[in-house]
């Protein structure tokens, strides 16, 4: 939804604030954290008391007996000994409680906070990456907005010299072409600005809805910048590489909790046939209530074998990482060093600019007055005018795109 601001001027800071509210992606902090959140719970219930149910029937070819040598003993002492049934059931419940796990689980739950700041920061550069594209658009309005006021000034001076060249006519001093001549560079230019507010619209829509609110004009930001140093870097890539950094730091941790035994406690307990007293189930084919407790420390020592291997490619990350920051550091230099010479560059062409303007207004001036006087033809006296808007359409230009360069090195920076 478009939000007006009732005619005031937008400033670039609020341009750049309203975008990043605006984009959708700024939900994603959210969902992050949310889901960060949850994964860390899951985590966190290992350490809950870990429980699950069984139900078993079997059915085998073969059970335990007694030899028939011993089953005649046990008939002639009055003992009916069956032996095992070829049919079993069980229905029953194991609890187990981890006591003791080397940080297992404390670590896992570092890794999954520090993957959701790996994920936040990578939004963060997504989300910082939308200044330079308010910034393309700010400056492009800018630049539309001083053509449509030169040009206004240029239809003004157009148009005193059309009446001029009118009453001339009038009284039989110019030739009807002089005047017609005149008007038609007139409405030349006048199709020129048509042309520019077209444009403008355009923009400015565009503008506009990617910030949320209805741009109705734009403020010239003011000078930032007029020094040469290199400048400090705080971009959010920065940050993304130290989060990944942080991320394996947690990992190799991680890793190394894994060669620690774990320690836990366990219940188990059934009703059914066959159970822990095997002779009397020989005797009697009844299902029974049975039970265990116990203590069980397990080491897995199978990690060993991979270990050293994963720790190797966790440090090969961390490399990798770095001369990921080296190569934005050092691409940022560069950029960095362009800037401030395209800088340094318009700083020496809006020197002479002023003077360029004068010296381009003196000609006009004096040729209108030798067309009044019939020394030069008013095809002169147009291209004078002309070489005067250019003159102060490239001061404009040169100011505008100097301001551009200083906020994108702003931009390159951060600062």
């Amino acid at each position: 939804m478009l939000l007006p601001l009732m005619g005031q001027a937008q400033t670039l800071e609020e341009c750049q604030r309203s975008a990043e509210r605006n984009y959708p992606l700024i939900r994603q902090y959210d969902l992050i954290g949310k889901t960060t959140q949850l994964t860390v719970s899951n985590i966190s219930k290992g350490w809950l008391p870990q429980v699950s149910v069984s139900v078993q029937g079997t059915l085998q070819n073969d059970v335990v007996s007694w030899p028939d040598e011993m089953q005649s003993v046990y008939r002639q002492i009055g003992l009916d000994m069956k032996g095992l049934q070829k049919d079993q059931y069980k229905i029953g419940i194991d609890v187990s409680q981890t006591v003791y796990d080397g940080g297992v689980i404390r670590h896992q739950k570092n890794v999954a906070e520090c993957k959701g700041d790996v994920e936040e920061a990578q939004t963060e550069v997504t989300m910082y990456q939308i200044r330079r594209r308010v910034n393309e658009m700010y400056f492009g309005l800018l630049l539309l907005d001083e053509q449509i006021a030169l040009n206004s000034d240029l239809q003004e001076l157009l148009a005193n010299n059309e009446r001029k060249f009118c009453q001339m006519y009038t009284h039989g001093t110019a030739a009807e072409s002089d005047y017609l001549n005149v008007k038609a560079e007139r409405l030349k230019v006048m199709q020129q600005f048509t042309n520019l507010q077209s444009q403008r619209r355009s923009l400015a829509r565009m503008l506009g809805a990617f910030c949320g609110m209805k741009i109705n004009k734009v403020e010239k930001p003011v000078r930032i910048y007029d020094g040469k140093q290199l400048l400090d870097i705080r971009r959010p890539e920065l940050k993304v590489i130290d989060a990944q950094l942080r991320l394996a730091n947690a990992q190799e941790k991680s890793l190394h909790a894994t060669l620690m035994p774990r320690l836990g406690v366990f219940a188990q307990g059934f009703y059914g046939y066959l159970g822990y007293n095997m002779f009397k189930d020989m005797m009697r084919h009844e299902l029974s209530l049975n039970g265990m407790i116990g203590a069980r420390l397990l080491w897995n020592i199978g990690v060993l074998y991979t270990h050293k291997n994963d720790k190797a490619k966790i440090q090969l990350q961390r490399d990798m990482m770095e001369t990921n920051r080296d190569v934005f550091l050092f691409n940022n230099k560069l950029e960095q060093i362009q800037l401030q010479d395209n800088i340094e560059r318009y700083n020496r062409l809006m020197t002479d600019d002023d003077e360029i303007i004068s010296l381009r207004s003196s000609v006009r001036k004096a040729a209108e007055s030798k067309l009044t006087h019939g020394i030069i033809d008013v095809n002169d006296l147009i291209k004078e005018i002309n070489a005067e808007n250019n003159a102060l359409k490239q001061k404009r230009i040169h100011e505008t795109e100097m301001l551009k360069e200083m906020y994108d090195l702003k931009y390159a920076t951060n600062n």
